[in-house]
């Protein structure tokens, strides 16, 4: 029986196969459909980003492609057994039985009754499933290609109004300030990008600016405007005019040579009006003055007045005009020409005009024109190749017919300047017509420092980036008045806000905010995407963050913060004083909380306990503890200063900066340890209440009850 059985399965073994392989083809099938299901119960693409899209799609194809590859190996696996066995049968009905003796006994093999040709049907079933499978996933795998060029084509077809939603949703994400029309498809950038260099306090090293020069460069500088003041090489009769350390004439020619070679403009700044503090504050110059108590402004109404800027000016254009074509010392490689098209006057806040007795006669506008228009003249008429530029705050409150009397449009070009996030709060449209309809074009001005604080030591980044961008928005609206446009921007950064004041944030404090604004200005948009902003390269930063991974944009501003992360891990030149800056911000605030709440908020130290000398000792060493040990560590970070503020200034700025911003806190803190030992000196104190100190009676007016009864 047992025989019968195994000989029926051999006999049957292609049909057993068959039943086995159609089986597992079920069970594939089953699989699919499951997988199938389980993709529909997704959210619907609708509701996911055009990248989350394509990475599902991604993700539905590499299955697919998986699930078709084990199908094929698995039939093509079939088909090999399939073909075996049809070989094998072949071969069995070729060869003779064989025949089985036993002693006198024959057993004879089972004849296998003749097997038919499988029809073609049967033999090809699994290359027809293949087939089949195949052109499946094909139309699959079109249908996957046509949604994703359906996808890129959306992308392509969304509107300048989308776009523009994307880049603002972005920006608010970074902390960059968000202004309507500015993006990768607003306006272009101004076609000039100038820097300010101010140095008429903390003037860096010339090997510093060197290093600089580069940077700027790369990060779309097109020029310099370099406001001399008294580190001018003055010489002859103006000799006194120079500071003690002035720049040398052959540093300065140096200097000026390398910001040709890297393509730098030079637009020098000379004060012909206000801000003539540095020449009128000197003995022998003093009777140019407008006032004699202020050496402010200088007296147009004087012949001495105009000689004296003649020759200021005449040093100054002829030195840069010397620099054409020269060759560099160390390598006497003649360089580029220096582009030297235009002259900045000044002429911006002249505080005391038309006060003396012959400037009084005058009107203030007339006066203020008449001396314009005569140092335009001087100009033009000694260097015609030469464009005047003048700031525009003394016309912004004159009358179209008195700009255009007095001719002051074909003479001199306006540099229109705001430093506040509200532009046209200072300059209303009718404002820009008036200019307009006067000057054939103008310039702009920005600020990346010195524009928020008198004193400050780190620069508050986001405010002048926001100030920059808007003068983007409004350079857009408003060049088109003017017949030749608007020529550009300057970033200013300012180093004293005049001759006498304390300085400001130090130019390498705020090469960040400078970079920023600068690469924002020169693209026409703060760019979102860390491969396009030139940020992270050109100032070297050690890492690159990916906000795919991490979830946090690769640059973060906040209002109110002074810097982002990403500056503190960058290698630029002044990085280390920009970080020095930002712990010694963070040391005088954390003193400056100390000496309050000891101070004004404690009740043993205030200013009540030391008048009366009435205090507890214990409490008052508890409040002085920390002392010693704070003013220990202001003075090493004075050390430190010397020797990283070496590197960019002289040894004038590094002590003006220390006696600046640390030396007075040393003071506060030592004023209290002396109060301190005022009050534990005492070992007695007298009975409630306390008498009123006589000094305090008189400076309040009060009158005692015993007063009154006297």
């Amino acid at each position: 029986m047992h025989s019968n059985l195994w000989i029926f399965i051999w006999r049957r073994k292609l049909s057993f196969l068959l039943v086995v392989s159609g089986l597992v083809l079920l069970g594939l099938w089953t699989w699919a459909i499951l997988i199938d299901t389980t993709a529909a119960a997704q959210p619907p693409a609708a509701l996911l980003s055009s990248s989350e899209r394509q990475q599902q799609q991604q993700q539905q194809q590499s299955t697919g492609y998986q699930q078709v590859h084990i199908i094929q190996k698995l039939i093509e696996q079939a088909n090999r057994v399939l073909r075996a066995e049809r070989l094998k049968d072949n071969a069995v009905e070729k060869s003779p039985s064989p025949v089985q003796r036993l002693g006198n006994v024959r057993f004879l093999r089972p004849t296998q009754a003749k097997k038919a040709p499988l029809p073609m049907s049967e033999s090809f079933l699994f290359e027809q499933e293949r087939l089949k499978i195949l052109e499946q996933q094909q139309r699959q795998r079109n249908a996957g290609m046509e949604e994703l060029n359906a996808n890129a084509e959306d992308e392509r077809m969304l509107s300048s109004a989308e776009r523009q939603t994307q880049y603002e949703h972005e920006l608010q994400r970074m902390g960059v300030p968000v202004v309507a029309g500015i993006g990768p498809d607003g306006p272009r950038a101004p076609a000039e990008r100038l820097v300010h260099l101010d140095l008429k306090g903390a003037p860096p090293k010339l090997s510093f600016l060197k290093q600089l020069l580069p940077v700027l460069r790369a990060l779309g500088a097109t020029g310099l405007l370099i406001e001399y003041e008294d580190m001018f090489p003055y010489s002859g009769v103006l000799q006194p005019l120079a500071a003690h350390n002035a720049y040398k004439e052959d540093e300065l020619r140096d200097f000026l040579e390398c910001a040709a070679l890297h393509g730098l403009s030079v637009m020098p700044l000379v004060q012909t009006f206000g801000h003539m503090e540095y020449v009128l504050k000197l003995s022998g110059f003093e009777q140019m003055r407008e006032l004699a108590e202020s050496p402010q402004s200088i007296c147009p109404s004087q012949p001495q007045s105009m000689a004296l800027l003649e020759q200021m000016l005449t040093q100054v254009i002829e030195l840069h005009s010397q620099c054409l074509g020269q060759a560099t010392p160390a390598t006497n490689v003649p360089v580029a020409q220096i582009r030297f098209t235009h002259i900045h006057i000044g002429c911006d806040e002249v505080q005391r005009m038309g006060e003396c007795t012959t400037c009084r006669q005058r009107l203030r506008s007339e006066l203020f024109l008449s001396h314009v228009v005569s140092m335009a003249h001087f100009i033009r008429r000694q260097w015609p190749h030469l464009g005047v530029v003048i700031w525009d705050d003394q016309l912004r409150s004159m009358s179209l017919s008195e700009l255009q009397h007095s001719q002051v449009g074909s003479y001199v070009e306006p540099m229109v300047w705001v430093y506040a996030s509200d532009i046209y709060r200072f300059i209303q449209p009718q404002l820009w017509d008036t200019y307009a309809k006067v000057f054939p074009s103008a310039w702009t001005a920005s600020a990346f420092k010195g524009a928020f604080g008198e004193s400050l030591l780190v620069p508050p980044l986001q405010h002048h980036l926001e100030n920059n961008i808007r003068w983007l928005a409004v350079i857009a609206k408003e060049g088109g008045r003017f017949s030749k446009g608007l020529r550009g921007l300057a970033l200013t950064g300012w180093q004293r806000y005049d001759h006498f004041a304390v300085l400001c944030e130090l130019l390498p404090v705020g090469i960040p905010s400078l970079m920023t604004s600068l690469s924002t200005v020169s693209k026409g948009y703060f760019s979102t995407n860390p491969r396009d902003n030139e940020l992270l390269r050109v100032l070297q930063c050690v890492f690159q963050p990916d906000s795919r991974r991490s979830g946090r944009p690769w640059l973060e501003l906040h209002p109110n913060a002074h810097h982002s992360q990403l500056f503190a891990v960058c290698n630029y030149p002044g990085h280390l004083v920009f970080k020095y800056a930002l712990r010694l911000f963070d040391k005088l605030a954390e003193i400056r909380l100390y000496l309050q709440q000891t101070r004004d908020q404690s009740a043993w130290l205030s200013d009540y306990n030391v008048r009366h000398n009435f205090s507890s000792p214990l409490r008052v060493r508890e409040l002085t503890d920390r002392t010693p040990m704070l003013i220990e560590e202001l003075r090493a970070m004075a050390r430190e200063a010397q020797q990283l503020l070496w590197e960019v200034y002289d040894e004038y700025t590094v002590t003006e900066f220390v006696e600046q911003h640390i030396y007075p806190t040393i003071e506060a803190l030592q004023r209290q340890l002396a109060r301190a030992e005022m009050l534990l000196q005492r070992r007695t104190w007298p009975q409630r209440p306390l008498p009123l100190p006589l000094k305090v009676q008189e400076d309040m007016g009060l009158v005692t009850h015993q007063q009154e009864q006297q």
